[in-house]
């Protein structure tokens, strides 16, 4: 493997390193060991979680391809998942609220084991059908935890600022160590043991089965509104009045919704984007650098937010700027470094400046989701908490769903163009976002003023 991997990974192991060695008293959150011991056993079940979802990723389309599954048949089968997220998965999700988090959450175990043992059939019907269970999982995996989470702390009596720290070192250690280790342990499997590609997901169900253990015995239930009068459509119709009626939730969901989209269009297109032309580049260790940029951010993350008088809404502007422009770069490449059209070999000089510019959105991706936690727990009402985020997944997942059908029809730096644009997009809005979260505490101030001036005074 070439050099240049090597120290991209090593660098920014190093800078990960100093980072979270170097975080003094205002870098930290003074908590208490009641909290700490709510915030480890959350992190342990939701790194099960997470690595029965990172064992899969990597081996879903090549599994798809040893059964002798052509690309359109593939596409579908991805298409079937989204969609499913998007439709059953938005109810399922939704009941979460009603039915109890917790429950929502053993429902995700089962849902995605069931996907898991599907893998074993090469059948065409067996596997649209762990598509779909697959889908409906995702739904739950990204709704019922943050959901449960978020409820739990307040039950608690935990200081809402604790939350943060939750957010970052679940994407540190879920979105990040995890699944690296996933990724390494997924290679083992496949390769040095020779296990096959269905070993990944039968290692995925063992996690899952073990985390389901966790919660039945250790979590308590919550819920949103358990209230009997409530059927599914009247609280879909208060989801979709709260969406409505407070901009500030609306706003949330189109910026959750944009900076998604692009970031699943790029899972689709660095491949491409870096081997142009069949260059040989090292798949997994490339994932895993990417993961590590994500530790990257989570750990800028925990810094930022830790910092009371440094507002969210206002970071996660830059965040999207400097995202937006390192989805340029393929385009930048393209008229500034003369192409090549020799085929095979080693990674271009293109390509090496564009791995980098990816590493930097991963970081970017890395510093989002923590933030966006953050904000969803200030914004998002609790009664109707899993509906309104699996709401914000129906026009991420129509999104991906019509680029999937059309990843073929454009070239591959319009599709980075377009995501680059609603990455600008995401930063407006976030901007509108911050302004409008200060206005009611200015609004306050000054209708207490002029309740000052005009009370008569009492002589």
């Amino acid at each position: 493997m070439e050099l240049f991997y090597y120290t991209v990974f090593g660098g920014l192991a190093a800078i990960v390193a100093v980072l979270e060695l170097s975080k003094n008293n205002k870098d930290r959150i003074n908590t208490s060991s009641a909290f700490n011991s709510f915030k480890n056993s959350y992190l342990l079940v939701y790194s099960l979680m997470m690595a029965g979802d990172w064992l899969q990723g990597p081996y879903v389309y090549y599994l798809y391809s040893t059964y002798g599954y052509g690309k359109g048949e593939i596409g579908q089968l991805f298409i079937a998942g989204f969609g499913s997220s998007m439709l059953f998965g938005t109810i399922v999700g939704s009941l979460a609220d009603k039915q109890g988090r917790k429950r929502a959450c053993v429902t995700y175990c089962i849902t995605y084991i069931l996907s898991c043992i599907t893998k074993h059939s090469p059948q065409y019907k067996v596997l649209m059908l762990g598509r779909i269970l697959g889908g409906i999982a995702t739904s739950l995996l990204f709704s019922a935890f943050e959901s449960w989470l978020v409820a739990e702390h307040n039950k608690r009596g935990f200081e809402q600022q604790w939350l943060s720290l939750t957010f970052s070192k679940a994407i540190f250690l879920g979105n990040g160590l995890v699944a690296i280790v996933a990724g390494l342990f997924g290679n083992v499997l496949v390769d040095t043991l020779a296990l096959g590609p269905v070993a990944p997901f039968d290692a995925a169900a063992c996690f899952l089965a073990i985390g389901m253990a966790v919660i039945l015995s250790s979590w308590t239930e919550n819920y949103g509104d358990p209230s009997e009068n409530k059927d599914l459509l009247t609280q879909f119709r208060g989801a979709a009045v709260a969406i409505a009626s407070d901009e500030k939730i609306a706003l949330l969901g189109a910026i959750q919704s944009l900076f998604e989209g692009s970031m699943y269009t790029f899972v689709f297109l660095w491949t491409p984007a870096l081997s142009p032309n069949d260059e040989e580049i090292p798949h997994g260790f490339i994932f895993a650098t990417f993961m590590l940029s994500s530790m990257l951010g989570s750990s800028i993350a925990s810094k930022l937010m830790a910092r009371s008088a440094l507002r969210v809404e206002s970071y996660m502007q830059l965040v999207f700027a400097v995202s937006s422009a390192a989805l340029l770069l393929p385009i930048l490449t393209t008229f500034l470094v003369v192409p090549t059209n020799v085929k095979g070999g080693s990674i271009s000089f293109a390509g090496s400046v564009q791995l980098l510019g990816f590493c930097i959105f991963e970081s970017c991706v890395g510093i989002f989701w923590p933030s966006i936690m953050k904000m969803r727990s200030q914004y998002i009402p609790e009664e109707a908490r899993s509906t309104i985020m699996n709401f914000f997944r129906i026009p991420l997942n129509i999104f991906v769903c019509v680029v999937l059908y059309n990843v073929n029809a454009f070239p591959i730096t319009v599709m980075f163009g377009m995501c680059s644009i609603f990455l600008v997009v995401a930063c407006i809005l976030q901007r509108r976002l911050m302004a409008i979260a200060e206005k009611p505490k200015t609004e306050d101030w000054q209708l207490k003023e002029r309740d000052t001036e005009t009370e008569p005074l009492n002589i």
